[in-house]
């Protein structure tokens, strides 16, 4: 059975004071579990501690295999199983395979890296994410934090900590 998180979270109306927040956070040592915004915050990463994505690595390897898949299938096609002279051309040529070898390389990491990031942030179809709030893909700004366990006192802290740095609504939900 799924664990079910309760979730305290403050909305934003500015990408300023949700960073002014987070850094705030971090002075004041508190478990972020997680920050939504309605699109890409500059700066926003190294204040959470998250390290760089690696997905450029795994787009380079999609791309080598299409350049091997290409290059090879063609090499295959000319050489060892219709070896056709035409155009004057030698059955290996080099030259006229890299249009496709470029398309191929192409597509292979384009594909790859989307059925990664998808498969990594669980995108998958059929799966069903819990929304906070549907003003956060709009225009608002969101800090939550899972408050599992956490007594009256320490939920008070987290609310006292939202009314100081400025967000305009505070809610809980459980997830």
């Amino acid at each position: 059975m799924k664990e079910h998180k309760e979730v305290l979270y403050g909305l934003y109306d500015d990408e300023e004071d949700l960073l002014r927040a987070v850094k705030q956070a971090g002075a004041d040592h508190l478990d972020i579990m997680d920050v939504f915004t309605p699109f890409p915050v500059h700066g926003l990463d190294p204040l959470l501690g998250l390290s760089e994505s690696r997905l450029h690595i795994a787009g380079f390897f999609y791309g080598a295999l299409g350049t091997l898949t290409a290059f090879g299938f063609m090499t295959w096609v000319f050489t060892r199983d219709w070896p056709i002279i035409f155009g004057g051309k030698p059955y290996f040529s080099a030259p006229s395979f890299i249009p496709i070898t470029f398309e191929l390389t192409v597509l292979f990491a384009a594909v790859g890296m989307v059925v990664t990031f998808y498969t990594i942030c669980g995108l998958g179809p059929g799966v069903v994410n819990p929304v906070l709030d549907d003003r956060i893909t709009d225009d608002k700004f969101c800090i939550a934090f899972k408050t599992n366990g956490y007594s009256d006192t320490e939920i008070g802290k987290l609310r006292s900590f939202f009314s100081n740095t400025g967000a305009s609504e505070v809610s809980t939900k459980t997830i």
